[in-house]
C-alpha cells in the first residue's frame, strides 16, 4: 500500500531577526508561525500519512512557554501523525524545550510525537520511523548507526529520520559535527531518509533527502522555503518526490560594483522589482559621483518602504565628486577645499568617516542651495 509522507525541517520557531529593524524582524519572526499553519493545511489537503520534522524545530532551548504553545496550536489543522525530532538548536538535554514543553500539560496534542530517543516507532501500522534525535548539541558519531540493526515488521517501509550533515555531500560542510554516513539508506534498508540540518531542498540519493526550512531566513539560493511530499509505494521501492512551496517570504542578495553612471541605474531596476514579499540584502562597492549616489540613497529609501525587509551596506562605496557636482553645490573656497579633502581620506584608514562626512558635506550644501532658491 502506498505511504504519503510530508518532509519538512529546521523551523527554527523562535528565532530573533536581530540584522532588521525591528517591526520587520517581528514580521519575520511571525511568518515562522505561519509557514507551520501553511504545512498542517498541506498535509490534511494531501491526506498524509503523517508529518516527518527533521530536527531544529525550536530555534533555541529558551523560547517562551508563550512560544512553545504557538507552534503545537499552528499545527492544528493536521489531526494526523506529527513525528518532531530534536535538532542541535533544541537537542533532548537533560533539561530541555522538550521537557518544559511536556510540563505544559496541554501544550503538546495527542497526536504529535516528540522523538526524543532512539527506537523503533511503529506510525498508524503504516511504517516504522527510526528516529536519531541529538541529545547535545555537537556530536562527533553517527547517530543513524543503529538503523541497521534495528527490526522492524516485516511488510512495513522503513523510514529514517534524522538531523546532521551527510559526509562528503554538503560544500564546505565535510567532518563537520553531526555527521551522517552517506550511504545510511542503503546499508539499513531505508526506504526513506528524512534530513534536516541544510536549510534548502537537496537531494543526496533517491531515497535520502533533505527538505531545507519551510520558511528562508538566509540570503542564499538553495531552494529553501519548501516542503517535500514523499510517496512510498512500498517497502523497497523508489519514493517519488514533489517539492510543495510553503515560504511567504523570498530572499534576495545584490550585489553590485559601481563604475559608470548607469551603474546606479541597474541597482535601482533591480530594487524595483522587489515587494511586499521581498526581504532584500543590498551591497555596493566601487565609486560613483554625488548626483549618482543621491538618486542611489533615494532609491534605496524607496524600495525600504515597500520591500518586506531591507538590509544595505555601502561602507566600501567610494564617493568621486565631479566638477559638476562641486558646482551644483556653490562649493568654492574653503568649502570646496574640505569637500576635496575629504575625497581624498577615503583612501586612509578614516575612509568610512570621510565618506559619511562627504555625504553629509554634500547634503547640507544642497539643502542651503535649495533655501537660498525659495528665498528669490
Amino acid at each position: 500500500m502506498t505511504l504519503r509522507l510530508l518532509h519538512s525541517a529546521d523551523w527554527q520557531i523562535g528565532r530573533i531577526f536581530a540584522q532588521f529593524e525591528p517591526d520587520d524582524a517581528a514580521a519575520l519572526f511571525e511568518a515562522r508561525f505561519k509557514a507551520v499553519e501553511r504545512l498542517a493545511a498541506l498535509a490534511r489537503e494531501r491526506a498524509v500519512d503523517a508529518v516527518l520534522v527533521a530536527g531544529d524545530v525550536f530555534d533555541m532551548q529558551t523560547v517562551s512557554d508563550k512560544t512553545v504553545r504557538r507552534l503545537f496550536n499552528a499545527m492544528q489543522e493536521y489531526r494526523g501523525p506529527w513525528l518532531l525530532l530534536p535538532g542541535n538548536h533544541d537537542a533532548a538535554l537533560t533539561e530541555s524545550v522538550w521537557t518544559r514543553a511536556r510540563r505544559l500539560a496541554t501544550a503538546i496534542p495527542p497526536n504529535v510525537t516528540a522523538c526524543l530517543e532512539p527506537r523503533v516507532h511503529i506510525v498508524g501500522d503504516r511504517f516504522a520511523l527510526l528516529p536519531a534525535p541529538l541529545e547535545q548539541r555537537h556530536t562527533h558519531a553517527d547517530l543513524t548507526e543503529w538503523y541497521a540493526g534495528a527490526q522492524t515488521p516485516q511488510g512495513l517501509p522503513r523510514v529514517g529520520l534524522a538531523h546532521g550533515c551527510v559526509q562528503g555531500i554538503l560544500p564546505g560542510e565535510i567532518d563537520s559535527a553531526n555527521p551522517i554516513a552517506a550511504a545510511r539508506a542503503a546499508s539499513s534498508r531505508l526506504d526513506y531518509l528524512a534530513l534536516g540540518d541544510w536549510h534548502g531542498s537537496r537531494r543526496v540519493d533517491e531515497h535520502t533527502w533533505y527538505a531545507g526550512t519551510p520558511e528562508t531566513d538566509r540570503f542564499k539560493a538553495n531552494d529553501s522555503g519548501q516542503a517535500l511530499l514523499v510517496t512510498i509505494p512500498g517497502p523497497g521501492g523508489i519514493p517519488a518526490i514533489e517539492p510543495l512551496r510553503v515560504g511567504r517570504y523570498r530572499w534576495q542578495a545584490f550585489e553590485t560594483r559601481l563604475a559608470v553612471a548607469t551603474d546606479v541605474d541597474e541597482v535601482l531596476h533591480a530594487l524595483s522589482r522587489c515587494g511586499g514579499g521581498d526581504v532584500v540584502q543590498l551591497r555596493v562597492t566601487g565609486s560613483c559621483d554625488l548626483a549618482g549616489h543621491s538618486r542611489l540613497l533615494e532609491g534605496v529609501e524607496a524600495a525600504r518602504a515597500r520591500v518586506r525587509a531591507l538590509v544595505d551596506d555601502a561602507s566600501e562605496l567610494r564617493l568621486e565628486p565631479t566638477p559638476a557636482d562641486v558646482q551644483a553645490l556653490h562649493a568654492d573656497g574653503y568649502v570646496g577645499d574640505v569637500l576635496q579633502q575629504l575625497r581624498a581620506e577615503q583612501s586612509g584608514p578614516q575612509a568610512e568617516a570621510a565618506r559619511d562626512a562627504l555625504v553629509i558635506l554634500a547634503r547640507m550644501l544642497g539643502e542651503r542651495g535649495a533655501r537660498a532658491e525659495a528665498a528669490t
